[in-house]
């Protein structure tokens, strides 16, 4: 039986991070969907969705284990809809791991079949964080140092 992971979170954007997580998890799962959580009346998106959709099947191209989908529900049923049985989530310190614990927990309540998978960021990742990228880039930052992909604007 095929072992899929999703691979949950907003991507906003995806980073170099990001892929060390998802690069790494190809060693436990067959296949990982990256699974880009969206939700359109929550949330505003410093980059569009689409678009991040487009940069990260680019930087995958040829790689059918790796696949990107747009989802707006719960993780737990999402995960169920397409036969993953795990959830494949990034740890950088203690502060995400309280925080990806509690959501684990719920997922499992809502999910009991999905089990989620903790790697530890390398430490050369570390310190990349989506919040601080966005704010570099928009004030015109040079960005490409931390994402797998080229920003074409």
């Amino acid at each position: 039986m095929e072992k899929i992971a999703l691979f949950p979170g907003s991507f906003d954007p995806f980073t170099k991070g990001h892929e060390d997580i998802l690069l790494r998890g190809l060693q436990l799962f067959d296949k990982i969907i990256i699974a880009i959580g969206y939700n359109t009346s929550k949330h505003q998106r410093y980059f569009d969705v689409d678009t991040m959709v487009r940069y990260i099947e680019e930087a995958y191209e040829g790689r059918p284990e790796i696949s990107v989908l747009i989802y707006n529900e719960l993780t737990a049923g999402f995960a169920k809809k397409h036969n993953a049985k795990y959830l494949l989530r990034g740890l950088r310190n203690t502060t995400d791991f309280e925080y990806e614990n509690s959501i684990a927990q719920l997922n499992r309540n809502q999910n009991p079949e999905l089990e989620t998978v903790f790697l530890i960021t390398s430490p050369k990742y570390a310190h990349i964080s989506s919040s601080i990228i966005r704010e570099v880039h928009q004030y015109g930052g040079d960005v490409s140092d931390f994402l797998p992909y080229k920003i074409r604007e």
